[in-house]
């Protein structure tokens, strides 16, 4: 009886597109461009959609790079032209509505912020890591902290699952502090694994 009374094992992530299993962590993401959603691939699907146009455009695989411009700061007066009201955000061209879109995240989830392209090109749109920025997959990430503004180019589903952290660990009016604990080992992550723009590939 201890087997069906017992807590059952969880779920195996599978393929969505062709049902084979995948492991939990380190599978890709594609993302389903009209509806703005992500979808577990395996990796001979993921790389039937690596190029743009790929299977007419439906979906995009999530690249895997980790980039950052030490020569591109930001200061408190970029932060304060965006107008987000938490110390993270990130920023992605959504192709198919041909415009940017700001989130951030919050007890609720990804809350969307108001970016008029003017402000865009002003605070972002010259830098390095904006000209290398794949619509849909990517997205530029942004965190203010009390000294400066960091800024990545980040896989677009790294974003999202930030966002489903906070939103599982926010307490009281700023997060808590298990919340920011998660926030700075999430960042810590990010910093680890990016790498400065080759020269090479200036805009």
């Amino acid at each position: 009886m201890r087997r069906f009374t017992g807590p059952r094992p969880p779920r195996p992530e599978v393929c969505e597109l062709c049902g084979t299993a995948v492991p939990q962590d380190g599978h890709r993401h594609l993302v389903e461009t009209e509806r703005r959603s992500l979808v577990c691939a395996c990796p001979p699907c993921s790389l039937l959609f690596d190029r743009p146009g790929s299977g007419g455009g439906r979906y995009r695989t999530v690249p895997d790079r980790y980039l950052t411009d030490p020569g591109h700061r930001l200061d408190d007066g970029a932060w304060d032209l965006l107008r987000i009201p938490v110390g993270v955000a990130f920023f992605f061209r959504n192709a198919a509505l041909d415009r940017l879109v700001a989130l951030y995240p919050s007890p609720a989830g990804a809350t969307e912020s108001e970016l008029d392209p003017e402000t865009w090109q002003s605070v972002l749109g010259t830098g390095r890591l904006a000209a290398l920025l794949e619509p849909d997959v990517e997205a530029l990430l942004l965190r203010r902290t009390p000294d400066r503004t960091d800024c990545f180019l980040v896989p677009i589903d790294i974003c999202y699952e930030l966002v489903g952290r906070m939103r599982l660990l926010w307490q009281g009016f700023d997060g808590g502090a298990e919340a920011r604990a998660a926030l700075d080992a999430f960042f810590q992550t990010v910093e680890r694994r990016a790498t400065p723009v080759p020269e090479e590939r200036r805009p």
